[in-house]
């Protein structure tokens, strides 16, 4: 077994690995809502989240609220909530941040997992009434996982130690232009000051030769307004023409853009390469743990 996944009971996954890997799931359920929890795992946890919220849609059932109906897609890049008409994605639950999945031993209606949510970084515990197949939805949610996990080590994991060393050559890339930049000011400013050292040294009445000023490399310093076709070196030689740099796309000194081995067309990834790889392997290394658990405990419960 994967390490990175682990249940209690040894169970028959419920589908394909293509059904999961090229298509999705979908299942209809009722949400009960989502709320923050302390920690990513652990049975307690759950449990009191799940009375919380049947508290809380108890007293709003009661008010004349019904509870919200939603749709969940499964596959191994997530579970996707939706609204069953419109098909608005409400939530979008990402597997490498899913920790804890767990149904109700007793009522099989009651499932719920832990998130981390992408943008607070909370732990956020989402429960479901699912129609008596809250434990064919857990083994869905681990299978996903595991298959995404799978597919992490084929493709991107194995490769994490190369990615980052090609991202920080490309940071060496980007500081080698600037400090190139910064060395090219620091010249054109000794040549200012030796022009200025140059006049103010030129005996009075001597008339200054028109041939152009050299650099201290014996070259004709560069001049934005001066055109190639005057300029000149001592040999009477032109210069190669200066290539123009273009400042809509930046390149490094090679010409060439800045490597993205996330840059897919879709833009769905942060720029920071290596950040995104170290959440994901660390996800992935926390694993998924699936439990069958007892949610209803009190008469208050079974009545929501």
């Amino acid at each position: 077994m994967n390490r990175a996944f682990s249940r209690k009971k040894d169970k028959t996954w419920m589908h394909t690995p293509e059904a999961l890997s090229k298509h999705y799931i979908p299942y209809n359920a009722k949400f009960l809502g989502s709320t923050e929890v302390e920690q990513p795992k652990g049975t307690e946890v759950v449990r009191d989240a799940v009375r919380k919220l049947k508290f809380a849609r108890h007293i709003k059932k009661s008010e004349g609220q019904k509870i919200p109906k939603v749709e969940l897609q499964i596959s191994i890049y997530g579970v996707k909530i939706l609204e069953p008409k419109t098909k608005e994605v409400q939530h979008n639950c990402q597997l490498h941040r899913i920790s804890f999945c767990a149904d109700d031993k007793t009522d099989k209606r009651i499932f719920t997992f832990i998130c981390k949510d992408s943008e607070s970084n909370k732990h956020l515990c989402y429960v479901f009434d699912s129609e008596k197949c809250a434990e064919e939805i857990t083994l869905t949610i681990g299978q996903a996982f595991d298959l995404a996990y799978r597919k992490f080590l084929e493709s991107g994991g194995k490769d994490v130690e190369t990615r980052k060393q090609i991202a920080g050559l490309q940071k060496r890339i980007q500081d080698l232009e600037t400090e190139n930049m910064e060395l090219k000011n620091r010249v054109q400013d000794l040549e200012s000051q030796l022009r200025i050292t140059q006049v103010s040294t030129s005996p009075a009445g001597s008339v200054t030769p028109k041939s152009p000023s050299t650099d201290i490399f014996d070259m004709i310093p560069f001049s934005p307004i001066s055109h190639p076709s005057s300029t000149h070196t001592r040999n009477g030689t032109r210069p190669p023409p200066i290539p123009s740099r273009s400042t809509e796309i930046k390149r490094d000194l090679f010409g060439a853009e800045p490597f993205d081995p996330f840059n897919c067309g879709a833009g769905d990834f942060p720029p920071d390469i290596q950040s995104k790889l170290d959440e994901m392997q660390e996800g992935f290394k926390m694993g998924l743990t699936l439990e069958g658990t007892v949610f209803c405990l009190d008469p208050l419960d079974s009545r929501c």
